[in-house]
């Protein structure tokens, strides 16, 4: 017997484009107590009498519902009578409710529903991102807890709140932000500070931690919850121990890709609890539900692990403007460089600008290879000026070595002919792991013993490009009693003390000093610049900022081998000219940000005729199609060959053009067929990406 009161509305868990919307189903009358949106249940689908997971979105009268309820997968089973919904059969009853806990909250629905229709993707999946996978000892534990303090203080009187400083920035413009629902962007201060602790054992973190805990303590202050994001686990390390010395703990809570999933829900379900909360996370963390949201911050929001690598690959820069809009809260940009995209809203007169009140930055000194009359600065690729520099400072504390690649030798090539080395397995890239191993594959791993060029037949190889190792083993040899520290991808340091010692290092991994490096060396400059990306500039003057910002004060930082706006720009510290001139640059090329593109992949007649539908929307560009093949080592795809089109439009025809691709995505996925003899039908080939980095 169901219950003929109310209809439940539940998006299905499920990567089917066409089953991207809600469905109706009947509530039985011993689930009707549990019912409440935001539930995990679980519901029956028509075909081969399956069961899905889904979430109940919302609980409606059948008599509003009658003007809008279509025929779905739901309406087939025994059920509430179809006279009352407008619909003439009956609905499915919903087969389970696996959790009363409502785990999904109106707020974030609404915000992954927004995207996924931005980027022509399905809510569901955003909806992964936010809502973490269940584990029911931590859920138990967490209501038997709840239900005996149901009326827990919103605050703990026993730690108060520090109260903000803003020493470095104007105190009317972040100390009101959260109060005003400002929206700026913040160059930070790029300096050190040293965190009080037990016989001076505090941490060192940048001062950009500092500026945004006392952001969140100035939110939380006002009863608003916060949500900071950074890129990875180091800065999350840096502004946890910002807000240590600021915020009470129980005020804080982290969600974070590395904790295991059990830790992670547990901070997922004290966020439900109805209390302002400072939340730090990485990307994910933009999803994070939150009471009376009233900030959210963004660091470096330039880095590329702030791109989403799973469907519907919506950028945390993206997510966080939207949530913004939707709760009208206050949104900060905080990074050392500026980019592209953020100045474009500088530029709009959406975003403010905030710089510091002083201005105070490292000792950016260019320098050049020019003839060199020290052999060991020859052989170290290191310019005699900045070769001088490591040399006096390392006697005085530590001295950083910025590198551009892992590794002892990442790239090899034929000595005869110069081309690159490729494996005969799967033609990836050949490197030495040390200087006595075998030649490896990089991707396969696939020893190159018996390795020939194919071009020339040549033997023997000669390393063209020098990673972490070698430049480790050069640097050793060429300061004799240093200490030398390597810190990359598989090698992590975290932190290291004030002794003396060359620590080599890759972008992004550099180690905090306890009191700052007493020189930087930015070497393999003009080979960081080499990469074919749109990106590679604004991304090289971020990577160079954010490593001179560990200077100590006084110490100089020593770009080697790079001059012109780069170097202007680093050397004046002044990202935001060099960010306005790119900007500039790609209006007239009509290049991102200055338009938005879409990406569509598939065979060709698939992507003919997805590009056909959107004939009749206005300022459209199309480029190709032209043949793709999806990047890969190895790639054995067997399947049809595929086409990709990039189609470039304006901001105001964005959800337009996001809502005709999707129909085309939902026509190509309902219309395969499975072929006669196979278990299965054949896996969708059309695929529509907006905003893909990897297209320029």
């Amino acid at each position: 017997m169901t219950r003929t009161g109310l209809i439940a509305r539940v998006l299905i868990d499920s990567p089917l484009p066409q089953l991207d919307h809600l469905f109706d189903y009947a509530i039985p009358d011993e689930l009707a107590h549990l019912a409440q949106p935001g539930v995990r249940v679980r519901v029956p689908l028509r075909s081969a009498n399956r069961v899905a997971d889904g979430y109940l979105i919302e609980l409606i009268d059948p008599k509003q519902a009658a003007a809008t309820v279509a025929p779905t997968e739901g309406a087939t089973l025994d059920g509430i009578d179809g006279a009352d919904t407008g619909y003439s059969g009956k609905l499915s009853p919903v087969d389970s409710i696996v959790s009363a806990v409502p785990v999904l909250t109106e707020p974030v629905w609404q915000l992954a529903r927004r995207l996924a229709d931005r980027a022509a993707g399905n809510a569901s999946d955003i909806v992964r991102l936010a809502v973490p996978p269940r584990a029911v000892r931590v859920e138990k534990a967490w209501l038997a807890a709840r239900d005996a303090t149901p009326d827990a203080p919103a605050t703990n009187p026993a730690d108060p709140l520090a109260e903000p400083g803003f020493a470095e920035y104007p105190p009317e413009t972040l100390g009101t932000i959260v109060a005003d629902r400002l929206r700026i962007c913040v160059a930070a201060v790029p300096s050190l500070v040293r965190l009080p602790g037990p016989d001076d054992g505090g941490s060192t973190v940048g001062t950009w931690a500092i500026t945004m805990a006392e952001l969140a303590v100035s939110a939380l202050r006002q009863g608003k919850s916060s949500i900071l994001v950074v890129p990875d686990y180091r800065d999350q390390d840096q502004l946890q121990a910002a807000l240590t010395t600021l915020a009470p703990a129980d005020d804080v809570v982290r969600v974070d890709a590395r904790q295991s999933n059990p830790d992670r829900y547990r901070g997922f379900l004290t966020l439900l609890e109805g209390r302002p909360r400072i939340i730090l996370g990485n990307r994910s963390a933009v999803y994070a539900p939150a009471h009376d949201l009233g900030l959210i911050v963004l660091w470096d929001d330039g880095d590329p692990l702030y791109g989403e690598q799973l469907s519907p690959y919506v950028h945390a820069r993206d997510a966080a403007l939207i949530r913004r809009e939707a709760a009208d809260c206050a949104l900060v940009f905080i990074g050392h460089s500026r980019s592209v995209e953020t100045e474009r809203l500088v530029e709009i007169g959406w975003l403010r600008a905030v710089h510091p009140t002083r201005d105070s930055h490292p000792r950016v000194i260019p320098t050049t290879f020019q003839s060199e009359p020290d052999a060991q600065a020859r052989a170290a690729r290191i310019p005699s000026a900045a070769w001088l520099t490591a040399k006096e400072a390392v006697r005085n504390g530590p001295v950083l070595v910025q590198v551009a690649s892992p590794g002892y030798a990442p790239m090899l090539a034929c000595r005869s002919c110069g081309k690159a080395a490729r494996c005969t397995q799967c033609q990836g890239p050949l490197a030495l792991a040390n200087a006595n191993a075998t030649p490896a594959c990089r991707w396969c791993g696939h020893l190159a013993a018996g390795w020939h060029c194919s071009h020339c037949e040549a033997t023997t190889l000669r390393v063209v490009t020098v990673g972490t190792g070698r430049t480790a083993e050069e640097l050793g040899r060429a300061f004799p009693g240093s200490r030398v520290i390597v810190a990359d991808g598989e090698h992590t340091v975290q932190t290291i003390g004030p002794e003396p010692a060359l620590v080599i290092a890759t972008r992004g991994a550099e180690p905090i000093p306890r009191n700052g490096y007493s020189a930087i060396l930015l070497l393999d400059g003009e080979r960081m610049l080499a990469r074919e990306s749109l990106r590679v500039g604004e991304d090289c003057l971020r990577w160079w900022a954010n490593a001179a910002a560990l200077a100590a004060p006084g110490a100089s930082v020593m770009l080697a081998g790079v001059g012109g706006a780069l170097a202007h720009a680093l050397n004046t510290w002044q990202p935001g000219p060099y960010a306005a001139a790119e900007l500039v640059d790609r209006r007239q090329l009509r290049f991102p940000p200055a338009v938005r593109v879409a990406s569509v992949t598939g065979t060709t007649a698939e992507v003919e005729t997805a590009i056909e539908s959107l004939a009749e929307l206005p300022g459209l560009d199309v480029l190709g199609p032209v043949s793709h093949d999806p990047a890969g080592p190895a790639q054995k795809t067997g399947g049809p060959a595929l086409v990709r089109a990039i189609v470039r439009f304006g901001y105001p025809l964005g959800d337009e053009v996001a809502r005709t691709l999707k129909a085309a995505i939902v026509r190509n996925a309902a219309s395969r067929r499975k072929p006669k003899g196979a278990a299965f039908r054949p896996a969708p080939t059309l695929k529509v990406r907006f905003d893909d980095p990897e297209l320029l």
